[in-house]
Protein backbone atom coordinates (compact mmCIF):
# COMPACT_ATOMS: atom_id res chain seq x y z
CA UNK A 1 0.00 0.00 0.00
CA UNK A 2 1.66 3.52 -0.72
CA UNK A 3 2.44 5.78 1.69
CA UNK A 4 -0.24 8.35 2.29
CA UNK A 5 0.99 12.09 0.79
CA UNK A 6 0.01 15.35 1.96
CA UNK A 7 -1.05 16.20 -2.18
CA UNK A 8 -3.23 12.98 -2.19
CA UNK A 9 -6.67 14.94 -1.65
CA UNK A 10 -6.44 16.55 -4.67
CA UNK A 11 -7.54 12.97 -6.60
CA UNK A 12 -10.29 12.61 -4.39
CA UNK A 13 -13.91 14.67 -5.06
CA UNK A 14 -13.97 17.91 -3.70
CA UNK A 15 -16.77 20.28 -1.93
CA UNK A 16 -17.28 23.55 -0.56
CA UNK A 17 -14.00 25.20 -1.98
CA UNK A 18 -13.33 27.96 -4.29
CA UNK A 19 -12.24 27.85 -7.91
CA UNK A 20 -9.20 29.95 -8.27
CA UNK A 21 -9.10 31.39 -11.73
CA UNK A 22 -5.94 32.41 -11.94
CA UNK A 23 -3.61 29.59 -11.54
CA UNK A 24 -0.22 30.67 -11.30
CA UNK A 25 -1.31 33.50 -8.28
CA UNK A 26 -2.51 30.18 -6.43
CA UNK A 27 0.72 28.41 -7.37
CA UNK A 28 2.54 31.21 -6.35
CA UNK A 29 1.10 31.67 -2.83
CA UNK A 30 0.81 27.61 -2.25
CA UNK A 31 4.88 28.37 -2.44
CA UNK A 32 4.93 30.95 -0.40
CA UNK A 33 2.96 29.35 2.58
CA UNK A 34 5.42 26.11 1.81
CA UNK A 35 8.19 28.59 2.49
CA UNK A 36 6.87 30.44 6.08
CA UNK A 37 7.54 28.67 9.59
CA UNK A 38 4.82 25.84 10.73
CA UNK A 39 2.18 27.87 13.09
CA UNK A 40 2.37 24.76 15.74
CA UNK A 41 4.71 21.93 16.34
CA UNK A 42 4.28 18.10 16.24
CA UNK A 43 4.69 17.82 20.23
CA UNK A 44 2.40 20.28 21.01
CA UNK A 45 -0.43 18.16 18.75
CA UNK A 46 1.10 15.16 20.57
CA UNK A 47 0.31 16.80 23.64
CA UNK A 48 -3.24 17.83 22.94
CA UNK A 49 -3.83 13.89 22.04
CA UNK A 50 -2.85 12.94 25.32
CA UNK A 51 -4.91 15.29 27.14
CA UNK A 52 -8.15 14.34 24.80
CA UNK A 53 -7.06 10.62 25.61
CA UNK A 54 -8.11 11.73 29.50
CA UNK A 55 -11.01 13.48 28.03
CA UNK A 56 -12.41 10.23 26.84
CA UNK A 57 -12.53 8.34 29.88
CA UNK A 58 -13.66 11.50 31.73
CA UNK A 59 -10.49 12.32 33.54
CA UNK A 60 -10.45 15.72 31.93
CA UNK A 61 -12.94 17.69 29.88
CA UNK A 62 -12.50 19.73 26.70
CA UNK A 63 -13.83 23.63 26.49
CA UNK A 64 -13.30 24.57 22.41
CA UNK A 65 -14.30 28.03 21.58
CA UNK A 66 -14.15 31.35 19.13
CA UNK A 67 -15.20 32.71 16.46
CA UNK A 68 -17.43 31.46 13.99
CA UNK A 69 -15.32 33.13 11.01
CA UNK A 70 -12.14 35.28 11.80
CA UNK A 71 -12.17 38.46 9.86
CA UNK A 72 -9.18 40.53 8.91
CA UNK A 73 -11.24 43.54 9.72
CA UNK A 74 -11.68 42.89 12.85
CA UNK A 75 -8.74 41.61 13.90
CA UNK A 76 -6.92 43.47 17.24
CA UNK A 77 -5.17 42.55 20.09
CA UNK A 78 -8.32 43.59 22.16
CA UNK A 79 -10.85 41.03 20.53
CA UNK A 80 -7.75 38.67 20.99
CA UNK A 81 -7.05 39.09 24.77
CA UNK A 82 -11.00 39.54 25.19
CA UNK A 83 -12.13 36.02 24.07
CA UNK A 84 -9.26 34.33 25.54
CA UNK A 85 -10.05 36.25 29.10
CA UNK A 86 -13.59 34.90 28.95
CA UNK A 87 -12.38 30.76 28.12
CA UNK A 88 -10.17 31.32 31.12
CA UNK A 89 -13.49 32.19 33.69
CA UNK A 90 -15.52 29.87 31.80
CA UNK A 91 -12.55 27.15 31.91
CA UNK A 92 -12.28 27.64 35.94
CA UNK A 93 -16.41 27.34 36.12
CA UNK A 94 -16.27 24.51 34.46
CA UNK A 95 -13.10 22.97 36.08
CA UNK A 96 -15.16 23.31 39.74
CA UNK A 97 -18.31 21.63 38.42
CA UNK A 98 -16.78 18.91 36.51
CA UNK A 99 -13.79 18.73 38.83
CA UNK A 100 -11.41 17.50 36.08
CA UNK A 101 -8.56 19.93 34.35
CA UNK A 102 -10.28 21.45 31.07
CA UNK A 103 -8.17 21.05 28.39
CA UNK A 104 -8.76 24.74 26.10
CA UNK A 105 -8.69 24.90 22.52
CA UNK A 106 -9.97 28.03 20.60
CA UNK A 107 -11.37 28.49 17.48
CA UNK A 108 -8.61 30.78 17.02
CA UNK A 109 -5.92 31.35 14.47
CA UNK A 110 -7.24 29.80 11.84
CA UNK A 111 -10.93 29.86 11.71
CA UNK A 112 -10.96 31.76 8.43
CA UNK A 113 -13.22 29.49 5.40
CA UNK A 114 -16.64 28.75 5.98
CA UNK A 115 -19.03 26.16 4.44
CA UNK A 116 -21.85 27.80 2.89
CA UNK A 117 -25.33 26.71 1.87
CA UNK A 118 -25.50 27.34 -1.28
CA UNK A 119 -22.53 28.58 -4.04
CA UNK A 120 -24.08 31.64 -4.97
CA UNK A 121 -26.53 34.18 -3.14
CA UNK A 122 -28.48 36.74 -5.03
CA UNK A 123 -29.47 40.45 -3.58
CA UNK A 124 -30.86 42.92 -5.64
CA UNK A 125 -31.62 40.93 -9.14
CA UNK A 126 -28.13 40.58 -8.62
CA UNK A 127 -26.44 37.19 -8.06
CA UNK A 128 -22.51 36.84 -6.97
CA UNK A 129 -20.37 33.75 -5.11
CA UNK A 130 -21.06 33.27 -1.48
CA UNK A 131 -18.57 34.68 0.70
CA UNK A 132 -16.44 31.88 2.06
CA UNK A 133 -14.70 33.60 4.54
CA UNK A 134 -11.74 36.00 4.66
CA UNK A 135 -9.44 33.32 3.59
CA UNK A 136 -10.98 32.75 0.34
CA UNK A 137 -12.87 36.14 -0.86
CA UNK A 138 -14.14 39.34 1.06
CA UNK A 139 -17.47 40.25 2.50
CA UNK A 140 -18.25 43.26 0.62
CA UNK A 141 -21.40 42.54 -2.14
CA UNK A 142 -19.05 43.18 -5.00
CA UNK A 143 -17.78 41.17 -8.08
CA UNK A 144 -13.93 42.18 -7.30
CA UNK A 145 -15.06 41.19 -3.47
CA UNK A 146 -15.83 38.12 -4.15
CA UNK A 147 -13.62 36.42 -6.90
CA UNK A 148 -12.01 33.75 -4.88
CA UNK A 149 -8.04 35.14 -4.23
CA UNK A 150 -5.20 32.95 -3.55
CA UNK A 151 -3.25 36.28 -1.52
CA UNK A 152 -5.69 36.22 0.97
CA UNK A 153 -4.26 32.55 2.50
CA UNK A 154 -0.65 35.11 2.84
CA UNK A 155 -2.61 37.40 4.93
CA UNK A 156 -4.55 34.45 6.95
CA UNK A 157 -1.40 33.22 8.32
CA UNK A 158 0.44 36.42 8.97
CA UNK A 159 -2.91 37.13 11.04
CA UNK A 160 -2.55 33.72 12.62
CA UNK A 161 1.15 33.74 13.60
CA UNK A 162 0.22 37.15 15.22
CA UNK A 163 -2.52 35.76 17.15
CA UNK A 164 -0.80 32.50 18.58
CA UNK A 165 2.02 34.89 19.51
CA UNK A 166 -0.06 36.87 22.10
CA UNK A 167 -2.15 33.95 23.05
CA UNK A 168 1.10 32.30 24.16
CA UNK A 169 2.51 35.30 25.74
CA UNK A 170 -0.63 35.88 27.84
CA UNK A 171 -1.18 32.00 28.57
CA UNK A 172 2.50 31.90 30.05
CA UNK A 173 3.32 35.76 31.14
CA UNK A 174 0.71 35.82 34.19
CA UNK A 175 -2.58 37.43 32.37
CA UNK A 176 -4.30 33.35 33.07
CA UNK A 177 -3.32 33.55 37.25
CA UNK A 178 -6.16 32.07 38.61
CA UNK A 179 -6.62 34.90 40.84
CA UNK A 180 -7.17 37.01 38.73
CA UNK A 181 -9.40 35.38 36.34
CA UNK A 182 -11.72 34.71 39.35
CA UNK A 183 -11.57 38.18 40.36
CA UNK A 184 -13.14 38.73 36.45
CA UNK A 185 -15.76 36.11 37.25
CA UNK A 186 -17.29 37.79 40.55
CA UNK A 187 -17.72 40.88 38.89
CA UNK A 188 -20.19 39.03 36.79
CA UNK A 189 -21.92 37.27 39.22
CA UNK A 190 -22.02 40.57 41.44
CA UNK A 191 -24.97 41.53 39.25
CA UNK A 192 -28.44 41.02 40.77
CA UNK A 193 -29.67 39.04 37.63
CA UNK A 194 -26.97 36.77 38.06
CA UNK A 195 -27.40 35.53 41.71
CA UNK A 196 -28.10 31.80 41.28
CA UNK A 197 -24.40 31.45 40.60
CA UNK A 198 -23.17 33.46 42.98
CA UNK A 199 -23.03 30.53 45.59
CA UNK A 200 -20.44 28.57 43.18
CA UNK A 201 -18.22 31.61 42.44
CA UNK A 202 -18.00 32.01 46.41
CA UNK A 203 -17.30 28.64 46.62
CA UNK A 204 -14.70 28.52 43.90
CA UNK A 205 -13.39 32.11 46.09
CA UNK A 206 -12.97 29.65 49.05
CA UNK A 207 -11.33 26.39 47.40
CA UNK A 208 -8.74 29.48 46.12
CA UNK A 209 -8.34 31.26 49.54
CA UNK A 210 -7.85 27.49 51.47
CA UNK A 211 -5.42 26.83 48.41
CA UNK A 212 -3.32 30.15 49.15
CA UNK A 213 -3.05 29.74 52.85
CA UNK A 214 -1.83 26.18 52.02
CA UNK A 215 0.90 28.00 50.14
CA UNK A 216 -0.02 26.82 46.80
CA UNK A 217 -0.32 30.33 44.77
CA UNK A 218 1.07 31.83 41.84
CA UNK A 219 3.94 32.57 43.44
CA UNK A 220 5.49 29.00 43.53
CA UNK A 221 3.12 27.01 41.35
CA UNK A 222 3.22 27.76 37.78
CA UNK A 223 -0.16 25.75 37.71
CA UNK A 224 -1.44 28.77 39.15
CA UNK A 225 -0.33 31.41 36.91
CA UNK A 226 0.04 29.75 33.33
CA UNK A 227 -2.27 27.86 31.30
CA UNK A 228 -2.38 25.32 28.18
CA UNK A 229 -4.05 26.95 25.18
CA UNK A 230 -4.35 25.19 22.18
CA UNK A 231 -5.72 26.32 18.43
CA UNK A 232 -8.28 24.77 16.01
CA UNK A 233 -10.31 25.55 12.53
CA UNK A 234 -12.31 24.00 10.22
CA UNK A 235 -9.29 22.39 7.73
CA UNK A 236 -11.34 23.49 4.85
CA UNK A 237 -9.52 25.27 2.21
CA UNK A 238 -7.11 22.15 1.53
CA UNK A 239 -4.27 24.05 -0.30
CA UNK A 240 -3.86 26.27 2.84
CA UNK A 241 -3.41 22.94 5.18
CA UNK A 242 -1.47 20.96 2.16
CA UNK A 243 1.43 24.48 2.20
CA UNK A 244 1.45 24.29 6.15
CA UNK A 245 2.15 20.37 6.36
CA UNK A 246 5.16 19.42 7.46
CA UNK A 247 7.38 16.06 8.30
CA UNK A 248 7.60 15.71 12.03
CA UNK A 249 11.61 15.28 12.34
CA UNK A 250 11.37 13.32 15.66
CA UNK A 251 8.90 10.80 14.50
CA UNK A 252 8.65 11.16 10.55
CA UNK A 253 4.71 11.31 11.05
CA UNK A 254 2.84 14.28 8.87
CA UNK A 255 1.91 16.99 11.24
CA UNK A 256 -0.79 19.70 10.10
CA UNK A 257 1.14 23.03 10.68
CA UNK A 258 -1.99 24.87 10.82
CA UNK A 259 -3.35 24.38 14.30
CA UNK A 260 -3.14 22.15 16.65
CA UNK A 261 -6.53 20.36 16.18
CA UNK A 262 -8.63 20.26 12.86
CA UNK A 263 -11.58 19.65 12.27
CA UNK A 264 -14.00 18.16 9.17
CA UNK A 265 -17.27 19.83 9.02
CA UNK A 266 -20.84 18.52 8.51
CA UNK A 267 -20.78 19.15 4.52
CA UNK A 268 -17.47 17.96 3.96
CA UNK A 269 -17.47 14.63 5.89
CA UNK A 270 -17.95 12.13 2.91
CA UNK A 271 -16.03 9.22 3.30
CA UNK A 272 -14.66 9.50 -0.17
CA UNK A 273 -13.83 12.84 -0.02
CA UNK A 274 -10.97 15.20 -0.30
CA UNK A 275 -11.32 16.44 3.58
CA UNK A 276 -11.44 13.07 5.15
CA UNK A 277 -8.31 12.30 2.61
CA UNK A 278 -6.59 14.89 3.93
CA UNK A 279 -7.58 14.68 7.57
CA UNK A 280 -6.30 10.72 7.41
CA UNK A 281 -3.02 11.42 7.51
CA UNK A 282 -1.73 13.68 9.59
CA UNK A 283 -0.98 12.98 13.48
CA UNK A 284 -3.37 16.22 14.77
CA UNK A 285 -6.50 15.14 16.92
CA UNK A 286 -8.91 15.43 13.92
CA UNK A 287 -12.62 16.26 15.21
CA UNK A 288 -15.91 15.19 13.06
CA UNK A 289 -18.63 17.07 12.96
CA UNK A 290 -21.88 14.83 13.13
CA UNK A 291 -25.16 15.95 12.68
CA UNK A 292 -28.92 14.42 11.98
CA UNK A 293 -27.99 13.34 8.49
CA UNK A 294 -24.38 11.16 9.89
CA UNK A 295 -25.31 7.63 9.02
CA UNK A 296 -24.44 4.61 11.63
CA UNK A 297 -22.34 2.94 8.67
CA UNK A 298 -20.72 6.31 7.40
CA UNK A 299 -19.87 6.85 11.13
CA UNK A 300 -18.03 3.60 11.33
CA UNK A 301 -16.59 3.79 8.16
CA UNK A 302 -14.95 7.41 9.29
CA UNK A 303 -13.69 5.98 12.32
CA UNK A 304 -11.93 2.92 10.67
CA UNK A 305 -10.14 5.71 8.10
CA UNK A 306 -9.38 8.55 10.26
CA UNK A 307 -8.15 6.29 13.41
CA UNK A 308 -7.40 2.59 12.21
CA UNK A 309 -5.10 2.28 15.20
CA UNK A 310 -8.36 2.95 17.65
CA UNK A 311 -5.83 5.28 19.79
CA UNK A 312 -7.48 7.70 22.33
CA UNK A 313 -7.62 10.97 22.13
CA UNK A 314 -6.98 11.24 17.67
CA UNK A 315 -10.78 11.40 17.52
CA UNK A 316 -13.43 13.75 19.13
CA UNK A 317 -17.46 13.30 17.57
CA UNK A 318 -18.54 16.68 17.63
CA UNK A 319 -22.33 16.75 17.77
CA UNK A 320 -24.76 19.07 16.38
CA UNK A 321 -28.01 18.24 16.50
CA UNK A 322 -30.39 21.40 17.40
CA UNK A 323 -32.25 21.47 20.43
CA UNK A 324 -35.31 18.47 20.60
CA UNK A 325 -33.26 16.65 18.30
CA UNK A 326 -31.00 15.25 20.38
CA UNK A 327 -32.30 11.88 21.50
CA UNK A 328 -33.40 10.90 17.82
CA UNK A 329 -29.84 10.57 16.98
CA UNK A 330 -27.05 10.44 19.43
CA UNK A 331 -27.83 7.12 20.91
CA UNK A 332 -27.86 5.76 17.71
CA UNK A 333 -24.53 6.89 17.49
CA UNK A 334 -23.29 6.02 20.51
CA UNK A 335 -24.34 2.97 19.34
CA UNK A 336 -22.32 2.85 16.60
CA UNK A 337 -19.47 3.62 18.69
CA UNK A 338 -19.79 0.82 21.24
CA UNK A 339 -20.59 -1.59 18.47
CA UNK A 340 -17.37 -0.68 16.97
CA UNK A 341 -15.14 -0.26 20.62
CA UNK A 342 -14.19 2.73 18.99
CA UNK A 343 -12.01 5.17 21.59
CA UNK A 344 -13.65 8.84 20.72
CA UNK A 345 -14.17 12.21 22.53
CA UNK A 346 -17.59 13.27 22.41
CA UNK A 347 -18.50 16.92 22.11
CA UNK A 348 -21.43 18.64 22.17
CA UNK A 349 -21.87 21.27 19.67
CA UNK A 350 -25.42 23.24 20.71
CA UNK A 351 -24.47 26.53 17.78
CA UNK A 352 -24.97 24.97 14.70
CA UNK A 353 -28.28 23.01 15.05
CA UNK A 354 -29.92 26.25 16.51
CA UNK A 355 -29.88 28.91 14.41
CA UNK A 356 -32.91 30.76 13.42
CA UNK A 357 -34.29 33.66 11.20
CA UNK A 358 -35.67 36.24 13.99
CA UNK A 359 -38.51 38.85 13.52
CA UNK A 360 -36.63 41.70 12.42
CA UNK A 361 -34.62 39.25 10.18
CA UNK A 362 -31.80 38.71 11.29
CA UNK A 363 -29.93 35.31 11.69
CA UNK A 364 -29.88 34.24 15.47
CA UNK A 365 -29.39 31.44 17.83
CA UNK A 366 -32.34 31.71 21.10
CA UNK A 367 -29.43 31.00 24.55
CA UNK A 368 -32.43 28.70 25.67
CA UNK A 369 -32.39 26.69 22.49
CA UNK A 370 -28.21 26.43 23.08
CA UNK A 371 -28.70 25.33 26.86
CA UNK A 372 -31.50 22.86 26.03
CA UNK A 373 -29.22 20.80 23.71
CA UNK A 374 -26.45 20.31 26.10
CA UNK A 375 -28.69 19.22 29.29
CA UNK A 376 -30.22 17.06 26.11
CA UNK A 377 -26.50 15.60 25.28
CA UNK A 378 -25.59 15.29 29.54
CA UNK A 379 -29.04 13.58 29.47
CA UNK A 380 -28.51 10.68 26.59
CA UNK A 381 -25.18 10.28 28.31
CA UNK A 382 -25.96 9.63 31.18
CA UNK A 383 -28.91 7.13 29.80
CA UNK A 384 -26.64 5.54 27.77
CA UNK A 385 -23.87 4.92 30.35
CA UNK A 386 -20.87 7.16 28.17
CA UNK A 387 -18.70 10.22 28.76
CA UNK A 388 -20.33 13.78 27.44
CA UNK A 389 -16.32 14.75 27.15
CA UNK A 390 -16.70 17.82 25.94
CA UNK A 391 -18.70 21.54 24.60
CA UNK A 392 -17.89 23.47 21.47
CA UNK A 393 -18.96 27.44 21.44
CA UNK A 394 -19.14 29.99 18.77
CA UNK A 395 -18.48 32.89 20.80
CA UNK A 396 -16.60 36.49 21.18
CA UNK A 397 -15.15 38.78 23.92
CA UNK A 398 -16.73 41.29 22.82
CA UNK A 399 -20.40 42.82 23.78
CA UNK A 400 -22.18 41.47 20.76
CA UNK A 401 -25.99 41.60 20.08
CA UNK A 402 -26.70 38.36 17.92
CA UNK A 403 -27.47 35.62 20.20
CA UNK A 404 -30.78 36.17 21.93
CA UNK A 405 -31.48 35.44 25.28
CA UNK A 406 -29.17 35.37 28.82
CA UNK A 407 -29.38 36.97 31.69
CA UNK A 408 -28.62 40.32 30.16
CA UNK A 409 -32.34 39.41 28.19
CA UNK A 410 -31.37 40.22 24.62
CA UNK A 411 -34.49 40.31 22.64
CA UNK A 412 -35.33 40.32 18.55
CA UNK A 413 -35.29 44.24 18.60
CA UNK A 414 -31.69 44.35 20.35
CA UNK A 415 -30.00 42.65 17.31
CA UNK A 416 -29.43 45.54 15.82
CA UNK A 417 -27.54 46.96 17.82
CA UNK A 418 -24.38 45.41 17.52
CA UNK A 419 -24.39 42.79 15.07
CA UNK A 420 -20.64 42.43 13.85
CA UNK A 421 -19.95 38.53 13.21
CA UNK A 422 -19.05 38.30 8.94
CA UNK A 423 -21.10 35.23 9.11
CA UNK A 424 -23.39 32.85 12.12
CA UNK A 425 -24.40 34.73 15.14
CA UNK A 426 -21.75 34.22 18.50
CA UNK A 427 -22.16 33.98 22.20
CA UNK A 428 -21.45 37.27 23.64
CA UNK A 429 -18.85 37.33 27.44
CA UNK A 430 -21.73 37.58 29.25
CA UNK A 431 -23.85 34.40 27.42
CA UNK A 432 -20.37 32.80 27.36
CA UNK A 433 -20.14 32.77 31.09
CA UNK A 434 -23.60 32.28 31.97
CA UNK A 435 -23.49 28.81 29.99
CA UNK A 436 -20.14 28.36 31.67
CA UNK A 437 -22.31 28.27 34.92
CA UNK A 438 -24.86 26.25 33.76
CA UNK A 439 -23.04 23.49 32.14
CA UNK A 440 -20.62 23.55 35.25
CA UNK A 441 -23.91 22.42 37.03
CA UNK A 442 -24.66 19.79 34.77
CA UNK A 443 -20.90 18.14 35.69
CA UNK A 444 -21.32 18.78 39.44
CA UNK A 445 -24.44 16.44 39.04
CA UNK A 446 -22.26 13.71 37.01
CA UNK A 447 -19.32 13.80 39.27
CA UNK A 448 -22.02 13.44 42.00
CA UNK A 449 -23.64 10.56 41.02
CA UNK A 450 -20.20 8.75 40.09
CA UNK A 451 -19.06 9.38 43.47
CA UNK A 452 -22.25 7.90 44.81
CA UNK A 453 -22.01 5.36 42.99
CA UNK A 454 -18.27 4.14 44.07
CA UNK A 455 -19.93 4.64 47.64
CA UNK A 456 -22.65 2.44 46.98
CA UNK A 457 -19.93 -0.23 45.24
Amino acid sequence: MAQWQKTDWRNKPRVQMPEYTDSAALEAAEAQLAKYPPLVFAGEARALRAKLAAASRGEAFLLQGGDCAESFGEFSADTIRDTFKVMLQMAMVLTYGAKVPVIKVGRVAGQFAKPRSAPTETKGGVELPSYRGDIINGFDFTPEDRVPDPNRMLQAYTQAAASLNLLRAFSQGGFADMHHVHSWTLGFTDSEKAERYRDMANRISDTLDFMNAAGMNSDNSDSMRTVNFYTSHEALLLEYEEALTRVDSTSGNWVAGSGHMIWIGDRTRQPDGAHVEFCKGVINPIGLKCGPTTSADDLKHLMATLNPENEAGRLTLIARFGAGNVGDHLPRLIKAVQEEGANVVWSCDPMHGNTIKSATGYKTRPFDNVLGEVQEFFGVHAAEGTIPGGVHFEMTGKDVTECTGGIRAITDEDLSDRYHTACDPRLNASQSLELAFLVAEELSKRHDSAKQAAVNT
